[in-house]
């Protein structure tokens, strides 16, 4: 059920994970915690869109 879209998204998250993740590791623990808040905004803002086109379509 799963659409092009929704893989972007995901990839999009798990690399801001990731980024996050290396940043908080290397020394730069300010600059990993504010990527890290942006993998839930990148899921969020994905599933609003989602509902958006799904309630458009009835």
């Amino acid at each position: 059920m799963l659409k092009t879209s929704d893989y972007f998204i995901l990839a999009a998250a798990l690399i801001s994970m990731i980024l996050s993740i290396f940043l908080w590791f290397s020394g730069s623990q300010d600059a990993g915690v504010y990527v890290g808040l942006w993998v839930p905004s990148i899921i969020g803002f994905g599933a609003y869109f989602k509902i958006i086109k799904y309630r458009g379509m009835s």
